[in-house]
């Protein structure tokens, strides 16, 4: 009876053992794909894709500064209102919109007046005047600029300050573009990350990760002394930076 017990016993003990090791078989099974998972999802590409538009401004600004000068001060002011009048006319020739022409500056200098200049030579009163033209028609101030000299030639003096005499060609319809743009940028990453897929022998899974980036208004043509706004075409660009998933 005791032989018997025994002999079940040991059969018992074995048993357990084998469970046992079994376990630890398929644990070590888990833990080994696991550990491969986790390792495949570490494998990916990093990609950039580009979107470029040309577009031309849809706004423009023309600041148009102008003087007079003279010791009589009635007569320096019915000299700049008439100036006035003469570049109002000349703009509104070119198409530009009464309501959109508006004084932006007027300054009256009485150099008498000034402690640093009391030995000034010259006119006594100057006075400065800045008419701003704005336009949804950008083409319509280029033609203006170009016959700019007329002015000069009706007797309206035209000077430069910090208002500058370059006009500014605004692109404002961005929001437009993007969805296209940002199509057309993730569809270039992708084409770059399926070469580099089948440069290593893998397979291009999902996204792992975008970053759309940021647009960037730019002038068409690159110049040291000409600013973007300056240009009336220019470049929209957007590049995108994104992360694709490798698949064995």
């Amino acid at each position: 009876m005791e032989e018997k017990c025994s002999a079940c016993g040991n059969i018992i003990k074995v048993t357990a053992v084998i469970i046992l090791a079994v376990g630890i078989a398929a644990g070590g099974c888990f833990i080994g794909k696991g550990f491969y998972k986790g390792r495949a999802a570490d494998r990916y590409v990093t990609v950039k894709g580009l979107a470029e538009v040309q577009v031309t401004a849809d706004t423009a600004f023309w600041p148009i500064r102008f003087s007079t000068a003279g010791d009589n001060l009635t007569e320096v002011v019915n000299n700049i209102r008439e100036n006035e009048k003469t570049v109002r006319a000349f703009l509104i020739e070119h198409g530009i919109k009464e309501a959109d022409i508006t004084v932006n500056n007027f300054e009256v200098a009485d150099r008498q007046a000034d402690l640093y200049n009391s030995n000034y030579t010259g006119n006594r009163y100057i006075i400065n005047q800045v008419l701003m033209a704005r336009t949804d028609a950008p083409e319509k101030i280029v033609l203006a600029l170009q016959n700019v000299a007329k002015l000069t030639e009706d007797g309206v003096i035209i000077t430069s300050n910090y208002f500058g005499m370059r006009p500014s060609y605004l692109f404002t319809r961005l929001n437009d573009l993007k969805p296209k743009m940002i199509a057309d940028a993730t569809a270039n990453a992708r084409i770059s990350a399926e070469q580099f897929a089948i440069d290593s022998g893998s397979t291009l899974g999902a996204i792992r990760r975008a970053n759309q980036g940021q647009f960037q208004i730019l002038p068409r043509d690159q110049m040291d002394t000409v600013s973007e706004q300056q240009q009336i075409d220019k470049i929209v660009r957007v590049v995108t930076t994104i992360e694709y998933q490798l698949l064995d």
